[in-house]
């Protein structure tokens, strides 16, 4: 009998095999193990043909049944059920418990093959010699923060964030300051542009110099009265000076 093409559907896989009419419902069995993971005494067969009721595939005798007994018609459907408890049945689509394989740095980096090597051939990306380092981009970064901003000298601001900073005052310097430690400038390196700030109170580090004393980069009008602070701490805008306490307000008190 010439071959019958037919799907196979169980819950974890479903493939067209070529059926020979021919084989006893046993060795049907036996050759689907390998292809559903049910084991051939666990298997309860049914046969669907388009809209029509399934159909057992069942013998008491599955040695002498040939699968000739059963309306077998092209590409109908074998479904493959598991009878085993579900604590005994295997996901075979559940990936999460196999062990994957990780190829070491090393030997991924001298593939001749992989995606780095393409990109090392065509100078992308940090191969570019042209392109900037780390340290530059950061800086252009800090640069379009104070851009995108408009921060620039004279405007009023208060610092941010405002829930937990309530400190005013007056943009008085936008630029380097060198004396500062790049990884305050969030590991920026030379030329990253710094805010200095004249506070309407003395609740600042210094007095619009550099730290230990030294290059003065803005008037604030006296020690404590000055802060240097990264761009996005910054908002410019129409914020009232906060007046100093004293003179009526503290008669008030």
């Amino acid at each position: 009998m010439a071959d019958v093409p037919l799907n196979v559907v169980s819950a974890n896989a479903s493939s067209e095999r070529r059926v020979s009419p021919a084989w006893s419902l046993a060795r049907f069995k036996a050759r689907l193990e390998p292809i559903t993971g049910v084991p051939a005494a666990a298997q309860k067969l049914s046969l669907r043909v388009a809209s029509r009721d399934p159909v057992a595939l069942e013998a008491a005798d599955e040695d002498s049944t040939c699968l000739a007994a059963f309306p077998l018609q092209p590409y109908a459907e074998i479904h493959v059920t598991d009878t085993r408890p579900a604590a005994a049945r295997v996901d075979f689509s559940d990936v999460s418990a196999v062990a994957k394989y990780t190829m070491p740095e090393r030997e991924y980096e001298a593939r001749a093959d992989s995606v780095l090597a393409w990109k090392k051939a065509q100078k992308l990306g940090r191969f570019d010699p042209e392109a900037p380092g780390v340290e530059e981009q950061r800086v252009r970064a800090l640069w379009r923060e104070v851009e995108e901003r408009g921060i620039s000298s004279g405007q009023r601001c208060r610092l941010l964030p405002a829930e937990t900073d309530a400190r005013r005052g007056t943009v008085a310097y936008v630029g380097p300051v060198p004396e500062l430690p790049s990884a305050a400038a969030g590991g920026a390196g030379e030329g990253a542009p710094w805010v200095g700030v004249a506070l309407d109170e003395p609740v600042g580090k210094n007095d619009g110099r550099a730290p230990g004393g030294g290059r003065r980069y803005f008037e604030c009008g006296g020690p404590g009265r000055g802060v240097f602070v990264r761009p996005e701490r910054v908002e410019v805008g129409d914020f009232a000076p906060l007046a100093d306490l004293g003179g009526e307000e503290m008669e008030e008190l």
